[in-house]
């Protein structure tokens, strides 16, 4: 099946019952597909989003982090995440924009050191009680793959990405790099650099 080229207007429902617009009128939207709630993977690479939010916000940019899991299950492990995040535990969007799960998620050898460094950050926050442990059985599985898409205020895909294994996404620097280009390419001719 072929990945969309623009977004039907909808409303997603967060785990904290805000209704999101998609698309939002007013800024451009990182649509983020990540694994479970409580991935250890996921969860190092949202951290790095996290710390750098302020930024994202500052290029007009919503974060809207999608997960193959429960709204509680949401809460109990990414509630302290300053995005909207929402629950897809039936994998209704997943299957519309073409997020897959597969064994390579966890297999590709270019996930492994990062694999290893989260697994080891989430032993010590769960040892140090600082976050629960993650799933021994995760919802929906461990073999979901992740995806990235940056879609415009009118609904347009900007730019799409989806992962070939679990540590395979965009970073803050990639996201801001796409919507620097989107945003000098709706320049007026002579203000574009």
């Amino acid at each position: 099946m072929p990945l969309p080229r623009t977004v039907t207007d909808r409303t997603l429902l967060t785990i904290a019952d805000a209704e999101i617009p998609v698309p939002d009128p007013d800024c451009l939207i990182h649509l983020q597909f990540r694994r479970f709630a409580g991935c250890p993977v996921c969860n190092l690479h949202l951290r790095s989003f996290a710390v750098r939010h302020a930024e994202i916000l500052a290029a007009n940019i919503r974060e809207v982090v999608v997960f193959h899991s429960s709204a509680a299950e949401l809460r109990t492990y990414e509630g302290d995440l300053p995005f909207d995040l929402v629950g897809d535990p039936d994998r209704i969007l997943y299957r519309e924009f073409g997020i897959e799960s597969a064994p390579r998620a966890l297999l590709d050898a270019r996930a492994w050191p990062t694999i290893v460094r989260a697994a080891t950050r989430a032993t010590v926050a769960a040892l140090r009680k600082q976050k629960p442990a993650p799933p021994g059985k995760p919802e929906g599985g461990r073999l979901g793959l992740p995806g990235d898409f940056l879609i415009a205020s009118d609904g347009r895909i900007l730019a799409s990405k989806l992962g070939k294994h679990a540590d395979d996404q965009w970073s803050v620097d990639e996201l801001l790099a796409l919507a620097s280009a989107d945003a000098s390419m709706n320049l007026p001719k002579e203000s574009r650099s």
